[in-house]
């Protein structure tokens, strides 16, 4: 803890073929740790998830001055579940937040996500499609994937939430290492709640604006993971009938 009595904080943020979006990158981080320069110490975990392009090289060219990070690097490309389990067992804090590299969430929100942890929350987890959250400029296939997934998981899931898909979210310690999940893929963050809410951990939804990028490609393979999201979904109503 710091001398405030805060808790230090990790950021994770998995990466992959990002080369062009550091700087960015590089800039709204700049801003977070100003927005949370009262807690305790900082770290900044960067997974390169089988980079090819100069993603790693940036990371080191732009992040060297600070001194606060360490990148973890997979040799091949696995997924963002997998750069999640890889971050988590190098992340120090007493905090542990995740945040998209492509930034499409705006810095000062993981001041709010860290806030709901200290009002209580397990998990603070942004949330684009509460009533008062809100999207711009995001393609509608992404918006329309995203929005049906977390419609699903809301009718059958062990707690309703506007959003399970969104992995711009702050965890407690405990919650990283007691939560287990497989998925590889984009799923993890649905899997990740849903067995989260099962241990009984409290899941707190902040409303918050999701932007488009403005660099690069999204990674997300729609059809892979609509697949692992029905897949998902049998699973938790297959188990459900059985109880």
């Amino acid at each position: 803890m710091s001398k405030s009595g805060k808790s230090s904080i990790s950021v994770v943020v998995p990466v992959w073929n990002e080369e062009a979006g550091i700087p960015q990158l590089r800039e709204g981080l700049v801003q977070v740790q100003e927005l949370l320069c009262d807690y305790g110490e900082m770290e900044f975990v960067f997974v390169d998830d089988g980079s090819t392009d100069g993603t790693q090289s940036a990371l080191h060219r732009h992040f060297e001055l600070a001194g606060n990070y360490r990148v973890v690097a997979h040799e091949r490309n696995q997924g963002v579940g997998a750069a999640f389990r890889s971050g988590f067992r190098h992340a120090t804090g007493e905090i542990v937040c995740t945040i998209d590299s492509d930034c499409s969430y705006r810095p000062h929100g993981l001041q709010l996500l860290v806030q709901a942890l200290e009002s209580g929350g397990d998990i603070a987890v942004a949330s684009p499609y509460h009533p008062q959250g809100g999207v711009e400029g995001v393609p509608w296939w992404r918006l329309a994937l995203s929005k049906c997934c977390s419609w699903g998981y809301r009718r059958i899931a062990p707690v309703p939430l506007y959003t399970y898909t969104s992995i711009f979210r702050a965890y407690r310690r405990r919650v990283i290492e007691t939560v287990s999940f497989q998925g590889n893929g984009f799923v993890s963050a649905s899997e990740i709640l849903v067995n989260a809410a099962r241990q009984g951990y409290r899941i707190v939804e902040v409303p918050m604006t999701l932007h488009a990028r403005k660099t690069g490609q999204s990674k997300m393979k729609v059809a892979r993971t609509a697949r692992a999201h029905l897949q998902m979904m049998r699973s938790l109503i297959s188990k459900e009938s059985y109880r």
